[in-house]
């Protein structure tokens, strides 16, 4: 069991100490400094504040927190569905200045269109999104086939044809993974997908998920209450405060990959999330002083 769970050197770590895909690591992708997000203009909800966090490239980052701590503003903020109120917004090099082209979504509920058929749905990026959506109509049947075969690694080469109503809970989320990822986005942003499957479906999924960002190496930022969820697939754990939210610990998750179902019952995985649970709860005992 202990071998399992043998740390490694952390994937943050000095440049050029762990080869070329840990240099890249390095370099921010998702820069935010001491951004403040508000609702309803000055005398509204403050979401975030003073809020501060670089996600390497290429790297898996998942964020926790409380309630209303401000997790899913982030994702409108790194995706640029919103402005903020103040600080800086950068991604990919560039400041953000409206709704980016290279993010692929993941949400809680598959959101899969119901008259459209599995590989329909997977395939619906190549007509919204440039520049697929220019030549759609040439590229029609590459798109088809590298949306089957996508289908194909997750297990659902079978159900391609079939709509949603015809797919199990842990199906329907596998095919919106699929959808979110077929057009190779730069950066995959994760919005509690699983937490609506049962245990064992979940835990299934984070396997695929894992092996999805393996092999294609975008940058992956999740946003969960699981802290199992966050340390059995993330690089680095960001936990943020009560609202409004500010990180307050960030915990580098060390263990080799692929992590299995051993992984999660090792001893230092364990602790790992004993740690972020009690720091969840520092941050609710300062907010009730």
């Amino acid at each position: 069991m202990l071998n399992v769970m043998q740390k490694q050197p952390a994937q943050v770590s000095a440049p050029g100490a762990s080869g070329d895909k840990l240099e890249t690591r390095e370099r921010p992708f998702i820069v935010m400094d001491d951004v403040t997000m508000t609702y309803g203009g000055r005398s509204g909800v403050v979401a975030l504040k003073h809020f501060t966090l670089r996600v390497g490239k290429g790297e898996f980052a998942a964020i926790v927190g409380p309630s209303g701590c401000g997790k899913s503003t982030f994702l409108k903020l790194a995706s640029g569905l919103r402005p903020p109120t103040a600080g800086g917004v950068i991604v990919g090099e560039r400041e953000v200045a409206g709704p980016l082209k290279f993010v692929g979504m993941a949400f809680q509920n598959p959101v899969l269109l119901p008259w459209r058929t599995c590989l329909q749905n997977v395939m619906l990026p190549f007509e919204i999104v440039e520049p697929f959506k220019s030549r759609r109509r040439a590229d029609k049947e590459i798109h088809k086939e590298r949306a089957y075969q996508l289908l194909k690694t997750v297990g659902l080469a079978e159900a391609a044809n079939r709509y949603p109503w015809q797919l199990s809970g842990g199906m329907q989320q596998r095919a919106a993974l699929c959808r979110a990822i077929v057009h190779d986005p730069e950066l995959m942003l994760l919005d509690e997908p699983f937490s609506a499957l049962d245990a064992f479906t979940r835990e299934e999924l984070w396997d695929v998920l894992q092996a999805l960002w393996t092999e294609r190496a975008f940058t992956a930022v999740l946003v969960t209450h699981d802290l199992t969820e966050a340390v059995y697939l993330a690089d680095t754990v960001h936990v943020l405060s009560d609202r409004p939210g500010r990180i307050i610990h960030t915990q580098h998750v060390d263990f080799p990959r692929p992590r299995n179902i051993r992984s999660r019952f090792a001893p230092e995985f364990v602790e790992t999330v004993f740690e972020l649970r009690e720091k969840i709860a520092e941050a609710r005992t300062e907010t009730k002083k």
